[in-house]
């Protein structure tokens, strides 16, 4: 048996890179796709698997999975009950998203950053195209950056086209592995490109008559950097899903609703209609803010829809 990491995914086949940089096109063992039904996909980029070589030796198979340190799930497209596997054995994610040009809501950042709270993944949030925002953009972009970063997340604003920027990014990113993810056109691809050119990734415009992206990337891939690291780059996605967390553990996610539920009369708390609920009184007071309270709410009460 020999070791690799994934590094792309594309349904049927897996792309694995070994220690010595070998690039082996590998199928998945018959038993593995049948042992997995809980995930449509049982190996996903960023896995660490143990694979045999076929006959012809360019080609392989994947044996087993190795144990991994976290990983991050959205609700499968198709299959309702079955969850969504985007990347494993993740340093950090970077999520981009956009105050303009299309817009990334503050549903869709929280619903991530709780996935991500929940399978112990570190965020760094990045606003991108500040080059195009207007006043009202640039308003807005600082309450959001003050929001976040009070609870303790990274936050950064930058134009993937301004160098200075990029060279901030790198800073970030070196010698981990990165997952980036948000809606399509916030600039993924650009990004990526920008940190590291050689890799090219297509890009796309913002469609002018919806404002939103078009897809560019079709599946999740790892791309090395010649200044140390990785990063994963995912498709456009909607929403992320909860899929082993039940409401009552919501709260748990985030990170300021946890700490102030410490003060609430009851236990078993949900923080939206108990009397003396430290939680809604924090709410009231400026403490926590309304659109984190009201995100935690159309979270828990549209557990399984998807948000954007």
């Amino acid at each position: 048996m020999k070791e690799g990491v994934v590094v792309k995914a594309t349904g049927s086949v897996y792309t694995v890179r070994t220690s010595e940089k070998e690039l082996i096109p590998c199928r998945l063992k018959g038993k593995m796709r049948l042992e997995d039904q809980k995930s449509t996909s049982p190996v996903v980029v960023g896995d660490n698997v143990l694979f045999e070589y076929e006959a012809d030796a360019e080609t392989g198979v994947i044996a087993e999975v190795l144990p991994r340190k976290n990983h991050i799930v959205r609700k499968s497209t198709n299959l309702s009950k079955q969850s969504h596997v985007l990347a494993a054995n993740m340093d950090q994610a970077i999520l981009l998203a956009t105050i303009n040009y299309p817009v990334t809501s503050t549903v869709f950042i929280d619903r991530f950053l709780v996935s991500a709270e929940a399978y112990s993944i570190p965020v760094v949030i990045v606003f991108n195209k500040v080059d195009r925002y207007k006043k009202g953009d640039l308003e807005l972009l600082s309450e959001l950056m003050e929001i976040y970063t009070k609870i303790g997340y990274r936050c950064e604003a930058i134009s993937a086209l301004n160098d200075a920027d990029i060279e901030k990014l790198k800073s970030i990113v070196k010698d981990k592995v990165s997952l980036v993810a948000g809606h399509s056109g916030v600039g993924k691809s650009t990004l990526v490109n920008s940190l590291e050119p050689s890799v090219n990734l297509k890009t796309a415009e913002i469609s002018s008559a919806h404002k939103t992206g078009i897809h560019t990337t079709t599946f999740a891939e790892m791309h090395p950097f010649s200044f140390g690291g990785y990063i994963i780059d995912t498709p456009g996605i909607r929403g992320f899903g909860l899929v082993d967390t039940g409401k009552e553990e919501l709260y748990h996610y985030f990170r300021e609703i946890f700490a102030a539920s410490e003060g609430c009369q009851f236990h078993n708390c949900t923080h939206i209609h108990e009397p003396d609920c430290a939680v809604k009184a924090a709410v009231e007071e400026g403490e926590i803010s309304e659109s984190r309270y009201n995100s935690y709410l159309s979270i828990y009460f549209n557990k399984d829809e998807k948000y954007r």
